[in-house]
C-alpha cells in the first residue's frame, strides 16, 4: 500500500474506530474544516474525523503512523497563524466531542478538562465556585482551552497573571506512536526530570494530541477599577506603559489601541459610545484588581499621577459593571472590526515593554517605506503589539510583493529590540518562513531533533513551525 494515501481500506478501518456517523469525506464538511481565522486560507483535509475519546484518537494515530498519513488536530478554528490548517490534506482530527469539564478540585484549586471546552465556559464555571482562571484571549467566547494550550495563548490579564503555560500542571497526550502518556504531575512544584508538560505547551499539535488538561486556579478577586485614557500622541501612550510599572503598580490589564482601531470598532459594534476628540491618537485601557476597594482606588490615583507627565485628555473611569463590560467589549472586538474593514495581515510582535515606543515608531516607518498602512493594538503591559497591515487601496501586485518585505523588516526590528516573532498567536503556517530571524541554525536543528524524537514519521501537523527552506543564519 502506498504511504500517505487514504485508500478505501483505510477509510473502512477509520470507520470501524469512530463509526460511520463521525467520518466525513464530502466536500462541504471538508471545506468547513479547512480554514481558521487566518486571512483567507483554506486547506481541506482528505477526510474529517470526529473522535469521542482518548482511546479512539490513539487508534487513529496508530493507523496514521503505520501508513504515514498526515494528521492535523482541528479545534475551534479561531487561530490566527494557520496552525489548524491541513496543509498536506490527510486526516483532519476535529476535537469537538472532547468537551467535558471532568473535575473542579476546590480543595487543591485545580480543574481537569478535555480540550474542546470553551475558554469562557471554563472561566465562568470556576467563577461560580469563587475561583479564577486568568488567561483571557479576546476570542475566549469561542476558542477552546486545547487550542489555548497548543498555542500558549495569553490575553489581556497576562501582564499580571501570566499566560496559559503558567497554569498548565499536567497533560494527557497521545503520541504519534499511539502511546498515551501523562506529561507531569498535578502538583505546583515539579523538578523531576525534563519538563514534558511545558514542552507540549505551545507545540501547536506537532508533537502529540492533547486529550486532557489539568490547570491550576486562583481565588477570585472581588473588585476592579477600569479606566480608559486618551493620548494626543500614540508614542506617549507606549512610553506611559513602562512608567506605570516604575511607579510600583502592576495592573491586571494594560491594553493599547490606536485611533483607527477604536474608530473602526465603534462602527462595528453596538451599545458602546465613547466620545473621542479629533486630535487623539491612541488609548490605554488600564485595569487594577483586588479585594480591597480602598487599595485599588489608591493605585488608580498613583496611575493618574504618572499619566500627568503626558499629554492626555480626560480619563474615563468605568463606574458600573455595565460600563466596564462595554469597554471590554470594545477592546475584544478590535480584531474582528479590523478584519471587517479591509483585507489584512496580522502580525503578533512582542518586545520588552520599555521598547514599545521604538517598536511602534519603527512599524510606522517601515509602513511608509513599503506603502502600507498599519493599525496597531494589543497587550501593551507585556510588550505584545498586534500589527494589522491593511490593504485598503494597495494594488494586488504591491500587496503580494512589498508586504512580505515589510513584514520581514518588522520582525527584524522586533528581534533587534530583544523581542520575538509571536507573543501568543503561535508560528503555524504563516510565520514559519520568518523563523530564521529569531533562531540560529543550531537552535532550529535542536527543535527539529525534538520533533524527530516525538514524531519520526512526521505525521503530526506537518507544514507548521519549521521553515520551507533550511535556516542558514
Amino acid at each position: 500500500m502506498n504511504k500517505g494515501i487514504i485508500s478505501p481500506k483505510i477509510i473502512a478501518e477509520l470507520t470501524q474506530i469512530v463509526g460511520s456517523k463521525y467520518i466525513f469525506t464530502d466536500d462541504e464538511t471538508r471545506q468547513k474544516y479547512g480554514h481558521d481565522e487566518t486571512e483567507d486560507y483554506n486547506f481541506p483535509p482528505a477526510v474529517l474525523i470526529k473522535p469521542a475519546n482518548t482511546a479512539e484518537i490513539s487508534a487513529i494515530l496508530k493507523l496514521a503512523n503505520l501508513y504515514s498519513i498526515p494528521v492535523t488536530p482541528i479545534g475551534a478554528q479561531t487561530g490566527l497563524s494557520g496552525g489548524a490548517l491541513s496543509i498536506h490534506q490527510g486526516i483532519g482530527l476535529a476535537m469537538e466531542r472532547l468537551n467535558k469539564i471532568i473535575e473542579i478540585d476546590e480543595n487543591n484549586l485545580q480543574i481537569t478538562v478535555e480540550p474542546a471546552v470553551i475558554t469562557q465556559v471554563l472561566r465562568e464555571a470556576v467563577a461560580e465556585k469563587g475561583l479564577f482562571y486568568p488567561p483571557d484571549p479576546s476570542s475566549q467566547g469561542s476558542c477552546w482551552i486545547g487550542g489555548n494550550v497548543a498555542e500558549n495563548a495569553g490575553g489581556a490579564r497576562a501582564v499580571k497573571y501570566g499566560v496559559t503555560k503558567d497554569y498548565v500542571l499536567n497533560l494527557e497526550v497521545v503520541l504519534p506512536s499511539s502511546e498515551i502518556i501523562w506529561t507531569g504531575a498535578n502538583t505546583l512544584k515539579n523538578s523531576t526530570g525534563y519538563n514534558l508538560t511545558q514542552l507540549m505547551v505551545g507545540s501547536e499539535g506537532t508533537l502529540g494530541i492533547i486529550t486532557k488538561i489539568v490547570l491550576k486556579l486562583l481565588p477570585k478577586n472581588l473588585h476592579t477599577v477600569l479606566m480608559l485614557v486618551p493620548f494626543f500622541k500614540a508614542y506617549e501612550a507606549c512610553e506611559a506603559v513602562a512608567k506605570i510599572f516604575h511607579a510600583g503598580i502592576v495592573p491586571s490589564a494594560l491594553e493599547f489601541m490606536e485611533r483607527d482601531a477604536i474608530d473602526w470598532t465603534l462602527k462595528y459594534i453596538d451599545g458602546v459610545n465613547v466620545e473621542i476628540k479629533d486630535e487623539i491618537q491612541a488609548h490605554l485601557l488600564i485595569e487594577v484588581d483586588g479585594n480591597y476597594p480602598e487599595i485599588l482606588f489608591n493605585e488608580a490615583e498613583k496611575i493618574s499621577l504618572v499619566l500627568e507627565q503626558f499629554e492626555t485628555d480626560e480619563i474615563l473611569f468605568a463606574d458600573t459593571e455595565d460600563q466596564k463590560n462595554a469597554l471590554w467589549k470594545l477592546r475584544r472586538a478590535v480584531g474582528e472590526a479590523v478584519k471587517s474593514n479591509s483585507i489584512y495581515k496580522e502580525e503578533d510582535t512582542v518586545v520588552p515593554r520599555y521598547e514599545l515606543p521604538k517598536l511602534l515608531a519603527g512599524i510606522k516607518a517601515i509602513g511608509a517605506k513599503y506603502g502600507f498602512k498599519s493599525v496597531c493594538y494589543g497587550h501593551a503591559g507585556d510588550g505584545n503589539l498586534h500589527v494589522n497591515i491593511v490593504k485598503e487601496n494597495m494594488s494586488a501586485e504591491a500587496w503580494n510583493t512589498e508586504i512580505p518585505k515589510g513584514i520581514r523588516e518588522i520582525f527584524e526590528l522586533t528581534v533587534s529590540l530583544k523581542g520575538t516573532l509571536s507573543g501568543e498567536h503561535g508560528i503555524g503556517y504563516v510565520q514559519k518562513n520568518y523563523m530564521d530571524i529569531a533562531f540560529s541554525k543550531v537552535q532550529m536543528d535542536l527543535m527539529r531533533s525534538i520533533k524527530n524524537v516525538f514524531d519520526p514519521n512526521h505525521i503530526l501537523n506537518p507544514g507548521k513551525i519549521f521553515p520551507d527552506v533550511a535556516c542558514v543564519k
